[in-house]
């Protein structure tokens, strides 16, 4: 019995002790080898991330107090397919009124969450709510309103997510969005309600407001006139842009067509170029001025010297067929550009030789100024591509391509009248603007500017007159191109201005793009917007 007795304690012993050990082991396994595993899902059961966006900063204009993009909540509405209350109801009302939402709730029926429509329209809110449709829940989400429409090219717009896509929203997406904050909070695991502990995981930072040199009010005035303009004269496109030249601060950049920025439902993408710096054009005989600095400057020629322009409308310069627009004689080499005769300018640029590609590229012309992504650098036919024709073209604007805003840049440097080519910009900072050069002699510019200034007085451009301001300036036709061969019925037309009044400065540039009237010249068709929006702007700078 004792015998029997102690087997049998034995094998207990040993069942309790494996027992024990099997134990013993489990412990090990959910303590030390799947500790992690097991703290994860405890986590689950009381710990939870949470991630805060701070609101993303405001665009403003150069005055710093008007706002040109600011934040407004906008309306989303979502349903869950997985638990709707009337599947009938809900499916007839999106199949009617929002047919992209049914298409896509056909192939998600099981799905916990769906957008029926992000950043509802004021109408399709309506829709909604008058519909009773209990399935369908809003929600609040972040977006973006634009004050001035008319910025949308160069302000650009967010993404769904409020995220920037182009423009300054996209360039300085960064910088206005800021950085979320993480923070880490502990739960009561059964009610789920009640915090214990929130640390922050990740700190973030607040988005930094952008302020443009734009002049919000200015930025109005000319577009609207540039609207009316353009209807007016039946032309495809038009663009108009204010510098200050001192500083190259872009006051104005305004084009038409354009797009509106809080509806882009059914966005035109060709409307969404900023065409002043993507758009490069042969812009025809605008491009004198520039010539005959680069002549004056080479010392080639003098303001008052007589060039034979030998009365006619058609001659050889160098062998080249010139064709010009108004016969003339002998005349001073100023008159030459005041009636912007063709055969003049050719003859002069002979004298310049190659020197006058450089002299062009010092000017700005056929290299980026740096302001914006998407820039079109424009194009000069270099030395070494010359054609006999070449320094003929280029006299007068052809076989050179430019951007609105290049002209303009080559406009400041005869405006500040030191021969420094300032970059043009267009987010306002504190540091100083960029200046390339001395390229041209004070001598060479005090020339040039009282040829332009007798342009206006007494050439072609007279319709760009303001009584009491001094203007200077240089009208431009050019033929475009239809199937590689120059159409004349096809035309652009541009207008470079200056207008001064003791310190004051601004340079005004004026682009059309065909219009419904043919035959007409840049002096009948740009001239007079030039006109109309310097009188805004002098109204509004408070200039008497």
């Amino acid at each position: 019995m004792n015998s029997h007795s102690n087997s049998r304690l034995i094998i207990v012993f040993f069942f309790f002790f494996i027992l024990y050990m099997l134990v013993l082991f489990n412990l090990y396994l959910i303590q030390i080898t799947r500790a992690p595993f097991f703290k994860a899902l405890a986590q689950q059961q009381y710990a939870m991330t949470l991630t805060s966006t701070p609101p993303r900063a405001e665009i403003f204009d150069r005055t710093g107090t008007q706002p040109l993009a600011l934040n407004k909540d906008s309306i989303s509405a979502f349903i869950t397919p997985s638990k709707l209350e009337n599947e009938e109801g809900i499916t007839l009302f999106l199949k009617k009124q929002f047919p992209q939402a049914f298409e896509r709730l056909k192939k998600n029926k099981r799905s916990h969450f769906m957008y029926i429509k992000r950043r509802l329209s004021p109408q399709e809110l309506e829709i909604i709510k008058l519909s009773a449709q209990p399935d369908i829940k809003l929600l609040k989400e972040p977006g973006r309103f634009y004050t001035l429409t008319s910025m949308g090219p160069i302000i650009g717009i967010t993404d769904i997510d409020n995220k920037g896509l182009f423009g300054i929203e996209g360039i300085y997406n960064t910088r206005l969005a800021g950085n979320p904050t993480t923070y880490l909070l502990e739960k009561d695991a059964r009610f789920g309600n009640f915090y214990f502990k929130r640390e922050t995981k990740v700190e973030g930072t607040q988005g930094s407001p952008v302020t443009l040199t734009i002049d919000g009010v200015l930025q109005f005035l000319a577009y609207e006139e540039l609207k009316d303009y353009v209807k007016q004269i039946g032309s495809k496109n038009g663009s108009i842009l204010i510098l200050d030249p001192k500083d190259g601060d872009v006051l104005v950049m305004a084009n038409y067509p354009d797009f509106d920025p809080n509806n882009t439902d059914s966005l035109d993408q060709s409307f969404t170029k900023n065409r002043i710096i993507t758009d490069s054009y042969e812009l025809g005989s605008v491009i004198k001025a520039f010539l005959a600095l680069a002549a004056l400057e080479e010392k080639v020629v003098s303001p008052t010297e007589l060039i034979d322009c030998e009365n006619r409308l058609t001659t050889f310069v160098q062998g080249i067929r010139v064709n010009t627009t108004r016969s003339n004689g002998l005349i001073p080499f100023t008159e030459v550009l005041q009636y912007s005769n063709n055969i003049g300018v050719a003859k002069v640029a002979h004298r310049i030789g190659t020197p006058l590609y450089t002299h062009y590229r010092n000017l700005g012309f056929g290299k980026k100024t740096g302001i914006f992504p998407g820039e079109n650098p424009g194009f000069i036919t270099p030395p070494s591509q010359w054609s006999k024709a070449s320094l003929n073209s280029l006299s007068f604007g052809y076989e050179i391509r430019a951007t609105v805003l290049q002209l303009g840049q080559a406009a400041c440097m005869i405006a500040n009248a030191d021969g420094f080519l300032i970059r043009p910009r267009l987010v306002k900072t504190d540091a100083p603007a960029y200046k390339e050069g001395p390229f041209f002699t004070p001598e060479a510019l005090q020339k040039i500017r009282q040829i332009l200034i007798t342009t206006i007085d007494k050439g072609a451009a007279q319709k760009a007159r303001i009584s009491g301001y001094t203007v200077l300036g240089k009208t431009g036709t050019a033929r475009l191109i239809t199937n590689g061969k120059y159409d004349p019925t096809r035309h652009i037309f541009t207008f470079m201005g200056i207008i001064e009044k003791g310190s004051y400065k601004r340079v005004v540039i004026v682009f059309l793009k065909e219009t419904a009237k043919k035959g007409l010249l840049a002096s009948a068709i740009a001239a007079p917007l030039f006109e109309r929006v310097a009188h805004k702007m002098l109204i509004h700078d408070k200039i008497i």
